[in-house]
């Protein structure tokens, strides 16, 4: 009998890292049906972005503001759960506080101590993060792609984080050898006289109650995160390393047409000659309609989606009223992937079309027509995502697929393919500017 509470928590561990393990292994899946793309190059400069930008959070705090509430609860959050490590020990081994006779009175004191400021500071920034959601009306929580499950999802994380800050206050406070130790207990001593009138045995049934909801509420959080946009708690450390280390509005040519183009330009090619062994005799597509004609770093980029909606902010195309939403390409995108996934899931790992695709029914032409190729979305993304490359895949879709470019553009490849030039005018004066005084 004196077993069954460790029997019961081996359990709880396996099951809530089973399911995560699955879950994870259902995303590797549905990232890797984006076509193959090399990203292996200048590994220094990556690890270097991933440690700058995924770690230290460099680009989250030019907005200082919710950058530095952010710091606060990333921080917060990562630091406090390394108590999950003497949880777990001491719910295997049934041991108490196990790491306080292993680190000593004064450095354990020191870290729980530490845990019990940051919980604390979590504690205001949900506070603060929840009034700028829900009562400040800033407009980029505002947008039509934050209606229902998105603006849910992005409460439901913020009172997880109250639950288990509470909970872990809690534990503390009701621990009754701690707190006549004094050592670590900040915060927690303060929560004390709220508990003056129970019996001793109630103290420890509450003590219990709030560690084992501790641990569970922790992997019922881990295994929320894959249906969340908070996915990117973990995704943004790959995602940084693998993003595009090109210099920004730089556009990558189809090796396809460089080729026909290349085949064109020597006049000792032969045009009829078959493609050598290994070469594509057709290429499959040009651009992307489908999430399955992206590549896997722009699928990674779908999942790894904050939602903060900084880009769409800094979009002049959102700015004057177009339909263009940054964000939403990366929540469209994503939505369609996941749909993907579950037919695959539904079909026994074989996709059966289900008459849709990514454009038309998730994202409009209009939405990527009103792009202007800016890379301010690229540029203001907290995580290196790249919403623009997935716009201008669509794009190219629908010019070389489907010939279905605005008339100002079909205008301007007409010119370019009679004249030389963009503007309609003779060949023979493109040189008459020269001669103006």
């Amino acid at each position: 009998m004196e077993y069954i509470p460790n029997i019961v928590f081996a359990l709880l561990l396996i099951a809530g890292f089973g399911f995560f393990a699955n879950n994870v292994k259902k995303l590797i899946r549905n990232i890797k049906l984006g076509k193959d793309v090399d990203r292996s190059d200048n590994s220094g400069e990556r690890w270097k972005n991933m440690a700058k930008i995924a770690l230290g959070q460099t680009k989250m705090v030019r907005r200082p503001l919710s950058g530095i509430l952010h710091v606060i609860v990333y921080i917060g959050f990562i630091i406090i759960n390394i108590e999950l490590l003497e949880i777990i020990v001491d719910g295997l081994l049934g041991t108490h506080r196990v790491f306080q006779g292993f680190l000593g009175d004064a450095f354990y004191g020191f870290l729980i101590g530490t845990f019990e400021v940051l919980a604390v500071l979590v504690l205001v920034a949900v506070f603060i993060f929840w009034t700028r959601r829900n009562v400040a009306n800033i407009k980029r929580f505002l947008s039509p792609e934050m209606k229902g499950w998105p603006k849910n999802d992005g409460n439901n994380i913020l009172y997880f984080e109250v639950v288990l800050m509470t909970l872990f206050l809690t534990m503390n406070a009701t621990d009754t050898p701690f707190q006549e130790a004094g050592i670590g207990n900040v915060f927690s001593q303060f929560l004390v006289p709220l508990f003056d009138g129970f019996s001793a045995d109630t103290v420890h049934i509450i003590e219990r109650f709030a560690w084992w909801m501790h641990i569970v509420g922790i992997l019922i959080f881990l295994n929320y995160l894959y249906y969340s946009k908070h996915l990117h708690i973990l995704l943004a450390f790959p995602n940084t390393y693998f993003a595009n280390l090109k210099a920004k509005g730089g556009f990558t040519n189809l090796a396809s047409v460089t080729k026909e183009v290349k085949l064109m330009m020597d006049p000792n090619a032969d045009p009829y000659a078959m493609p050598e062994e290994g070469e594509e005799e057709e290429p499959e597509k040009f651009g992307a309609s489908d999430v399955t004609d992206l590549n896997w770093v722009q699928l990674l980029n779908a999942y790894t989606c904050t939602e903060c909606g900084r880009c769409t902010s800094s979009c002049p195309a959102n700015m004057t009223g177009k339909k263009l939403s940054p964000r939403k390409i990366m929540m469209d995108t994503r939505d369609r992937l996941e749909e993907v996934g579950r037919n695959i899931d539904a079909n026994k790992g074989t996709f059966v079309d289900d008459g849709k695709q990514l454009l038309n029914d998730y994202i409009t032409p209009e939405e990527l027509w009103a792009c202007t190729s800016c890379n301010a979305c690229v540029e203001e993304c907290p995580v290196n995502i790249d919403p623009l490359s997935i716009i201008m895949d669509m794009r190219r879709y629908l010019v070389m697929e489907q010939s279905a470019a605005p008339q100002e553009l079909n205008m301007m490849m007409t010119n370019v393919e009679n004249n030389g030039a963009m503007w309609q005018y003779n060949q023979m004066d493109r040189l008459n500017w020269a001669n103006e005084d």
